[in-house]
């Protein structure tokens, strides 16, 4: 009964994002992933291919909250978090809110930032709270932070350090759409129903619990000891792979665990399958694996990679 309510629950969601935003059926897919396991997404991509109204259409149809942060090079910490602030009327400190306070974070072109200000993200995305002036503050579930990046232009901007880059549970390739797809998007313009417009119009098909609740379905989901080692059997390769100069961490593995459960849960599945890891692998590992400088002057990419070490690794029966 639940996984038939949760396969309604993402029809409907399809449904709502189907008004606003054309194609890209991976991204989405993998955004979902990222929604039910409540993890933090990474959205690399050029732009103007439509990761805010992914991201904005999202917490429409999830009743949430959605604030968007213009990372640039003078952005302080405490435009993101908040401060406590002088009232001259009342002679005491007040407390203002900064605009991580929300549900659905848009850090939109994170790379552009000093890593100071960066790392003002670490602690939200790991504890769920923000320290001001030594007191800490919870962040309401669901707290999801979805940060853009152009894949593009390097001049002006900072890497992420490895620590912040290991918090997304997933890296999202958003490339540029298929013709047929961008000609949906040149109709919908031409016909007066702009993304911005329509977007207006969405309703929830969920309220915050129902959002909140999917993951518990996910959390449900069966994965036998076979799968287990499947996955230790993937991140471990990574570790000893001569392409590669870092691998993945025990929090790769456990992200491949967490997405793996949640994909099974969005197909009406009560179990993970070794299809089920291949197709997480990807967006789980491509940030968290590091590449020696000779593999790149091949080449060769993170991807690349993953799929070399997934095709050279038993799948279980």
């Amino acid at each position: 009964m639940a996984d038939y309510q949760l396969k309604t629950q993402v029809e409907q969601l399809l449904a709502g994002l189907g008004t606003v935003f054309a194609g890209q059926q991976a991204v989405i897919e993998e955004v979902l992933i990222a929604m039910v396991a409540q993890g933090h997404v990474l959205l690399e991509g050029p732009p103007g291919v439509g990761k805010t109204t992914l991201v904005n259409t999202m917490a429409a149809l999830t009743a949430c909250e959605f604030r968007r942060i213009q990372f640039t090079p003078d952005l302080m910490p405490s435009d993101i978090i908040g401060a406590n602030v002088f009232n001259f009327q009342t002679s005491e400190f007040t407390l203002k809110r900064g605009p991580i306070f929300t549900h659905f974070l848009l850090a939109d072109e994170i790379n552009r930032t000093p890593p100071k200000t960066q790392a003002a993200l670490l602690e939200a995305m790991g504890e769920k709270q923000v320290t001001i002036d030594g007191a800490a503050f919870k962040l309401e579930p669901p707290f999801l932070v979805f940060a853009t990046q152009n894949p593009i232009e390097h001049e002006g901007t900072y890497p992420l350090p490895e620590a912040q880059v290991d918090r997304f549970l997933l890296k999202v390739l958003v490339p540029y759409p298929e013709r047929s797809d961008e000609k949906v998007i040149l109709d919908m313009m031409q016909n007066g129903r702009p993304a911005a417009a329509m977007l207006e119009q969405i309703k929830p098909v969920l309220d915050k619990e129902q959002f909140l609740q999917l993951k518990q379905q996910a959390d449900a989901v069966t994965v036998e000891d076979g799968i287990l080692n499947y996955i230790l059997d993937i991140v471990h390769a990574t570790r000893q792979n001569h392409h590669l100069a870092v691998g993945g961490s025990p929090r790769a593995s456990l992200s491949l665990l967490i997405c793996s459960k949640a994909l099974a849960a969005l197909q009406g599945r009560a179990f993970v399958t070794p299809d089920d890891i291949k197709r997480v692998s990807f967006p789980v590992l491509r940030h968290r694996i590091i590449l020696k400088p000779e593999a790149e002057i091949e080449g060769l990419a993170a991807d690349t990679v993953v799929r070399l070490i997934l095709d050279g690794i038993e799948v279980p029966r």
